[in-house]
């Protein structure tokens, strides 16, 4: 074959093509493996980070990471639009199931026609430390942003939250991954699921539903927000459900002693150690004055 002929510079770039696919497929192939546990054991340690079981700075292998998971989860599950469980996940060492695919899942939550009834299945991790943990995810300035969020044990007042993204601005956008501060305004915040949006993310919040936003991103923060709250709506149904029930707090500030649900007009005043409670129907607390609750 003339090697200086057209025919010879083909067929010569067509063989070199496909040894290096051939090449490139096989590498891809066996470092798929490697590839998937590095984002399954990411992906646990955001969770295991919102539940402060683990510090993200401090250095783990994906092992110790599956291994802190594999002890500390309680229960991991699936539930559907009505806040319904369908479906179990598998929390053994061996076998830790996770619902990573929260992009589609944000397609269907986002959907706006009010006839149509999304057709997601949300995932739902509870740890033995009392909180449960849920995804959130969304578009941020430059690409997506995601994360985690958890509640304490009366599903209603956020005990953590962890959250990471694509692409965002370094020192800007990024400080909702890199600025632990930022994750603490999350703590003892209670969204509101009878608003809407039931938790943002403003220029200056004044509400327990509410958080400052990062000072210099404000597109980054508009898209975390919008991303919360509408990951928050799609589990409305699920918490409004399961939450404890509130507590009747008499006018000092203070608990009703019975801790039922239940409407009691109790009066109270500074200083007293005892709140009377006139006409109060409740069965475990009769008519009479009883010891406040701090």
């Amino acid at each position: 074959m003339n090697t200086n002929g057209n025919i010879y510079t083909v067929v010569y770039s067509t063989i070199i093509v496909v040894l290096v696919a051939a090449i490139l497929a096989f590498v891809s192939s066996a470092l798929k493996p490697m590839q998937d546990a590095n984002e399954k054991a990411e992906t646990i340690s955001q969770m295991l980070a919102a539940a402060g079981i683990l510090d993200k700075d401090a250095p783990a292998t994906n092992e110790q990471i599956l291994d802190t998971y594999a002890n500390e989860i309680k229960e991991a599950f699936v539930i559907d639009a009505d806040g319904q469980k369908i479906l179990d996940l598998s929390v053994a060492r061996e076998n830790i199931e996770l619902r990573s695919d929260l992009k589609p899942q944000n397609k269907e939550l986002l959907k706006k026609n009010a006839e149509y009834k999304p057709q997601v299945e949300l995932p739902v991790y509870v740890f033995n430390n009392g909180s449960t943990v849920i995804p959130v995810y969304g578009a941020g300035l430059w690409g997506p942003v995601w994360g985690y969020v958890a509640f304490a044990q009366d599903l209603k007042t956020i005990c953590g939250a962890y959250f990471d993204h694509g692409s965002e601005t370094p020192g800007l956008g990024a400080k909702i991954k890199d600025d632990p501060a930022f994750r603490e305004l999350f703590k003892g915040k209670v969204p509101n699921f009878d608003a809407e949006p039931a938790f943002a993310i403003v220029k200056e919040a004044k509400g327990d539903s509410e958080v400052d936003a990062i000072t210099g991103a404000t597109m980054t923060s508009k898209g975390l927000s919008a991303a919360i709250a509408t990951w928050l709506n799609g589990y409305a149904p699920y918490f409004t459900a399961n939450a404890a029930p509130a507590k009747n707090k008499c006018n000092c500030g203070k608990f009703c002693p019975c801790g039922e649900s239940c409407e009691c007009d109790c009066h109270c005043h500074p200083g007293q150690t005892q709140c009377e409670c006139p006409g109060c129907a409740c069965e475990n607390c009769p008519t009479g004055s009883h010891k406040m609750e701090e």
